[in-house]
C-alpha cells in the first residue's frame, strides 16, 4: 500500500493549507466567534473558491477537478489544523460526491457547478432523535412527480448556511435519499448551541418538497456510502485538530519556564507529551488507510471503524494532554487551544463515538468483513 501523495494531489492540499493559514489567525477567528453571527467566513470560502479547491469533489463535466477521495480528505484535514470557519466536508462530502455518484444528470447540472464555485452550499440531515440512520422517522409521502417530507433531523451540519440538504427518509419504496432546499416551504430550522461553535440546527419538515436521489430502490446504498465516506472525513478533520493541539503544546512548553528551565525537559511533561504524539500518529495514520483504501475502491468498512475509533479515544487523550501542559492557559479562550479541545470533543461523538466503533468493528469481525 502506498500512501504518498502525487504531485498534483500533494499541491492541492499545500494550496489549501496555505490559504486557510493565510486567512484563519486567532484574531480574525475570535472576532468572527465575538461576533453573534454563525461561525462562517464568507470572505474565504470565495478564496477557496476562487483557488479551484471547492471543485475537488465536483466531475469535470460539471467544471470540476475530481481530485478524488483521498486528496479531498488532506484537504478537511487542513481544514482540522487552522479550525476553519468554512463547510468544507460538508459541501464536498456530504452534499457533492454523492450527487455525482447518484444524481441525474438534471440534478448534477443544477447543483455541482454551484458547489465548485462557492455559490451553492450542501450538507446532509444524517440524525435523528432516538432512530438509526437506516430507519428514520422522517417520511416522504408521493405528490405527483415529486414527494413531500415531514419529520425531524437533529444537528444538521452547516445547517443554517445550507442551500441544500440530502435527507434520507422512508417512502413507498423503503429508504429513500431525498434533496430538499432549504428555502422550500414546509422547512423550517432553528440554531443549536455546538460545542464547539460549528453552525448546527434543527431541522424540521411539514411537508417540505423533496426530490428523489438515486432511484427507488437505491436509499441504503447511498446512505452506507454517504456515511462511510462521512465518518472517514471527520477522522481526517480529527488528524488536523490533533496534530495542531500537539504543535501549539510543543511551542507552549519549549518556552514556558519553571526553575528556570523550559517545562518542555522535565521528564513528566516529555513522557505526556510523547504519549500524545502517538495518538496523533495513530490517528493520522488509520484515517490515512481509511481514505486510501476508499480511494482505492477496496472494502473500507473495518478501517474507517478502526479510524473513527482513534479518532475517538486517541483524539481525546491528545487534547486532554494537551490542555494539561498548558496549564492555566489552556482553558483561556483568548489563547488558541481551547478550539482544538472542544472541537476534538465535539468530533469525538459525531457519526459515532468510540464504543458505538468497537461495537461495528465486533460485528465486522463475527461476520469475516473485517
Amino acid at each position: 500500500m502506498d500512501f504518498s501523495y502525487s504531485d498534483e494531489q500533494q499541491a492541492a492540499i499545500e494550496l489549501a493549507r496555505q490559504i486557510l493559514a493565510d486567512h484563519c489567525t486567532p484574531q480574525r477567528l475570535r472576532a468572527l466567534e465575538l461576533s453573534g453571527k454563525p461561525r462562517f467566513d464568507r470572505e474565504l470560502w470565495g478564496k477557496l473558491a476562487e483557488a479551484g479547491l471547492l471543485a475537488a469533489a465536483v466531475p469535470e463535466a460539471q467544471g470540476g477537478a475530481d481530485l478524488g477521495f483521498l486528496t479531498i480528505a488532506g484537504i478537511v484535514e487542513q481544514v482540522g489544523r487552522t479550525a476553519a470557519p468554512v463547510p468544507l466536508l460538508e459541501t464536498m462530502v456530504l452534499g457533492a460526491l454523492p450527487l455525482a455518484r447518484f444524481g441525474t444528470a438534471a440534478q448534477k447540472e443544477r447543483w455541482l457547478p454551484k458547489a465548485a464555485t462557492g455559490q451553492a452550499i450542501l450538507t446532509a440531515a444524517l440524525v435523528e432523535p432516538h432512530r438509526e440512520v437506516f430507519a428514520p422517522d422522517t417520511r416522504a409521502t408521493k405528490d405527483g412527480a415529486g414527494h413531500r417530507l415531514t419529520g425531524r433531523k437533529l444537528c444538521v451540519p452547516a445547517g443554517g448556511i445550507a442551500d441544500l440538504f440530502l435527507v434520507p427518509a422512508m417512502h413507498e419504496s423503503g429508504l429513500g435519499v431525498f434533496l430538499v432546499e432549504a428555502s422550500a416551504a414546509g422547512v423550517r430550522q432553528t440554531a443549536l448551541d455546538t460545542t464547539s461553535q460549528q453552525p448546527e440546527t434543527l431541522l424540521e419538515l411539514d411537508g417540505a418538497p423533496g426530490e428523489l436521489l438515486g432511484g427507488a430502490g437505491a436509499g441504503r446504498e447511498i446512505v452506507e456510502w454517504m456515511e462511510l465516506r462521512a465518518t472517514a472525513a471527520l477522522c481526517a478533520l480529527a488528524t488536523g485538530v490533533c496534530a495542531e493541539a500537539l504543535r501549539l503544546t510543543a511551542e507552549y512548553t519549549k518556552t514556558r519556564k519553571q526553575f528556570d528551565q523550559p517545562i518542555a525537559t522535565f521528564q513528566a511533561v516529555a513522557q505526556r507529551a510523547a504519549d500524545a504524539f502517538i495518538d496523533t500518529e495513530a490517528v493520522r495514520l488509520t484515517a490515512l488507510q481509511a481514505a486510501w483504501r476508499i480511494e482505492a475502491d477496496l472494502p473500507a468498512a473495518a478501517a474507517v471503524a478502526a479510524a473513527k475509533y482513534w479518532a475517538a479515544q486517541g483524539g481525546s487523550r491528545v487534547v486532554r494532554a494537551a490542555q494539561h501542559l498548558h496549564g492555566g492557559v489552556g482553558v483561556d479562550r483568548e489563547y488558541p487551544l481551547h478550539r482544538y479541545y472542544v472541537y476534538a470533543r465535539q468530533l469525538e461523538l459525531t457519526l459515532g463515538g468510540t464504543t458505538q466503533q468497537l461495537r461495528k468493528l465486533g460485528r465486522l469481525i463475527a461476520s469475516d468483513a473485517a
